[in-house]
Formats: C-alpha cells, sequence, structure tokens
C-alpha cells in the first residue's frame, strides 16, 4: 500500500465544505420564502458565504496531494 493515512483524513475533510453549503443554501432558501423582499441581500451573502466555504474545502483537497506525496 503506498501512500498516508493524512492523503485519506484530507479527503474526509472535504466532506465538511459539501455539508457546509448545502445547509447555506438550503436556510437561504428558508430565508427567502419567509422573506421575499431581502432575496438580493440574502443571495449577495450566499455568494461570499460558499465562496469561502468552498476556498476552505479545496484548500484541504490539495493540501491531502502535496502532503499525502
Amino acid at each position: 500500500m503506498v501512500g498516508n493515512i493524512a492523503t485519506i483524513g484530507y479527503g474526509l475533510a472535504t466532506l465538511g465544505p459539501g455539508i457546509g453549503i448545502g445547509m447555506l443554501a438550503g436556510r437561504t432558501q428558508e430565508a427567502t420564502a419567509r422573506q421575499p423582499e431581502v432575496k438580493s441581500f440574502l443571495r449577495v451573502n450566499m455568494l461570499i458565504s460558499a465562496a469561502f466555504v468552498e476556498a476552505l474545502g479545496l484548500i484541504g483537497f490539495v493540501a491531502g496531494l502535496v502532503f499525502g506525496a
């Protein structure tokens, strides 16, 4: 077996951002349904937050590739 256990750990760490984006989108849809007049404000905040969550996931994925080899 070639590799490192850290590679598996970093791979599992990318599951967190997936769950985070799912929760973020769901909560934004719920808030939009409750108050449609703030839809544009919620969309901007959702996109900024999703970018941060996705960036953390990509960092974890790339770190697994870099340090796992």
